[in-house]
């Protein structure tokens, strides 16, 4: 494996972590439950679901039981991966959405599907060691007795009162907030109802979710507001193991989930870069970020034009990754000034992430999200089931292949990723944040692979994103000489208030090292890496 470089460049209180077995995730009750399934015998999988499923009660500002979720896994031997992203109600039409010039943000129209649960069941069917009932444990005694609300996680949930005042559609919520008030840092948290609901889920092998008691629930809830979600939806949905997609890059691969995720963007922006050799510039330096900036515009733009459910595709991504197409994008960087690009045509926001690995050489890249915080605002009555809100990735623009439609996959922002070095798994690592992810990717490895930064580093060091309308976020640490520079080069950097410890994501990196792992946990989350 490359060798691991143990600097530590930046302001972190946080070391890498080294161990043979490792769980690195957002909140630390989630890590430690993830750890306990790997002592009980637990492999990789068994480790990343029982973070997963407690991370719905310890986390529901980025992920609930009405999530979505994708996952990267290598098995031993090769690469899977799983799509578990939910469609939309078999019903609905673009028509329903007339006089709007974008989807909905919250609300039973901006429902589909929630797929997290069977992504639990099939991964667990497939590749686990403990009982599935076992996998919940952890999860049902939180909410059932209660934890203790940590402080990043309390700050995301204070926004939720305002978010969802004065909206009658979303009374369920209240269970959320407890006298009105979202938990402040430290105060418990309990939500039996929802131990109730995971016990249930955990019994039935996750058939009263889709087929039994809670799929009752969930449709008489859509009912009782005119939604379109029925039954059938939720019976017929399934989840589809996936070929990644990949580019080559140095001497590594990166592996993405297909779209409908948008880690295509990663792969572009990549391709791009090596064509202007970044290893010529100083770490850190304008020139640095500049390069960037400049092929993450150009491969966001074609992620947006082209990124849909994959059965309604204009033709095979792969098409983008193309060389001589990587090439012609790679000729419109200027490196004297910003550009403003557009798609390309080839010649053909809040969410959990988390990273596991084990002593017999599994890997697992997993990612859940509600989107948006707490989603639609929906919280199934009696239940603790919040939904997501993923329809809100459709588009309404006529012809376009992401145009909303009835059982259709929406644009996907949540995307784990993974290395490949010499046929061999490097790293499982993701960087949780709506838009920020693709972004954040490419970043983890131009520091990793081509700066030998180590896993802990690449997740201090300042980041930076591309926002709408060609805007810049840079985050504090970036010398304002390198500020100076990147604005007289033409970029609008946007410098003013911002929560860009929410809006640069958190990174879980895992890397694979000659005797064992090495890891790195995002200082921007309230989580941690640990392992034995």
């Amino acid at each position: 494996m490359p060798p691991v470089n143990f600097t530590l460049p930046y302001p972190s209180a946080r070391p890498p972590i080294m161990a043979r077995n490792i769980v690195a995730t957002s909140q630390p009750l989630a890590v430690q439950a993830g750890i306990a399934a790997l002592r009980d015998g637990g492999n990789a999988v068994d480790a990343a679901l029982a973070a997963a499923i407690a991370l719905t009660v310890v986390e529901p500002t980025g992920n609930g039981i009405g999530s979505d979720a994708f996952c990267i896994l290598w098995d031993g031997e090769r690469l899977h991966g799983l799509n578990a992203s939910g469609r939309s109600p078999a019903a609905v039409v673009a028509a329903d959405f007339s006089g709007l010039a974008e989807m909905p943000l919250r609300g039973w129209d901006s429902v589909t599907v929630p797929g997290c649960v069977s992504a639990w069941v099939e991964m667990s069917r497939r590749f686990g060691r403990l009982p599935f009932a076992r996998l919940f444990d952890d999860a049902i005694r939180y909410a059932r007795h209660g934890f203790a609300v940590s402080p990043i996680i309390a700050d995301a949930w204070a926004q939720a009162p305002e978010i969802f005042a004065g909206q009658p559609e979303f009374a369920g919520f209240a269970p959320f907030l407890p006298d009105g008030r979202a938990p402040t840092a430290g105060q418990l948290f309990r939500f039996p109802e929802q131990a109730e609901t995971l016990e249930s889920i955990a019994e039935s092998n996750g058939e009263s979710f889709y087929r039994g008691e809670l799929a009752d629930k969930i449709v008489a809830a859509a009912a009782s507001a005119g939604a379109k979600l029925s039954r059938a939806d939720l019976a017929e949905h399934r989840c589809d193991w996936v070929d990644t997609i990949s580019h080559r890059y140095g001497e590594i691969e990166l592996h993405e989930i297909p779209p409908n995720g948008q880690g295509l963007a990663a792969l572009i922006m990549l391709g791009i870069v090596e064509h202007h050799d970044i290893t010529r510039y100083a770490l850190d330096s304008a020139d640095f970020f500049h390069l960037q900036i400049e092929a993450m515009k150009l491969a966001l733009a074609d992620a947006r034009r082209y990124v849909a459910d994959p059965a309604h595709l204009e033709f095979p991504v792969q098409r983008l990754l193309e060389a001589d197409y990587l090439e012609r994008r790679a000729a419109l960087v200027d490196m004297s000034r910003a550009g403003e690009p557009g798609h390309g045509v080839p010649g053909g926001s809040d969410t959990v992430y988390l990273a596991t690995a084990d002593a017999d050489g599994m890997m697992v890249s997993f990612i859940q999200s509600n989107f948006m915080g707490f989603g639609s605002g929906i919280v199934i009555p009696e239940t603790g089931i919040s939904l997501q809100n993923r329809a809100a990735g459709f588009s309404l623009i006529p012809h376009h292949p992401n145009r909303i439609a009835g059982g259709k996959r929406p644009f996907h922002t949540i995307i784990p990723g993974f290395a490949i070095w010499q046929g061999r798994p490097l790293m499982s690592f993701g960087v949780m944040g709506g838009p920020m992810q693709p972004q954040g990717h490419a970043q983890m490895v131009i520091r990793i692979c081509d700066y030998g930064q180590n896993p802990q580093s690449a997740s201090d060091a300042p980041r930076w994103q591309v926002l709408e309308h060609n805007q810049v976020a840079l985050e504090a640490g970036i010398d304002r000489r390198v500020q100076a520079e990147l604005t007289r080069r033409g970029h609008r950097l946007h410098l003013g208030p911002m929560d860009m410890d929410f809006a640069m994501g958190g990174a879980q990196l895992i890397y694979a090292a000659a005797d064992g792992y090495v890891a790195g946990s995002d200082h921007r989350k309230d989580g941690m890496a640990a392992g034995f």
